[in-house]
């Protein structure tokens, strides 16, 4: 099922279970994704070295 028809058939539900599938989409995006909060520690770390050697 592509991306068209999930929206299609999201859209026949009711007010209330789409509300529901808005807010577990809504959820998952929000959840940190480690690789990326690793990254930017490390990236932080590296940045906050080179400025304390000028």
């Amino acid at each position: 099922m592509d991306s068209k028809n999930i929206i299609q058939n999201a859209l026949s539900l009711s007010p209330a279970e789409r509300i529901f599938i808005i807010e577990a989409l809504s959820e998952n995006l929000s959840e940190p994704n480690q690789n990326i909060e690793t990254f930017w520690k490390e990236e932080v770390e590296k940045r906050y070295n080179a400025f304390k050697k000028g």
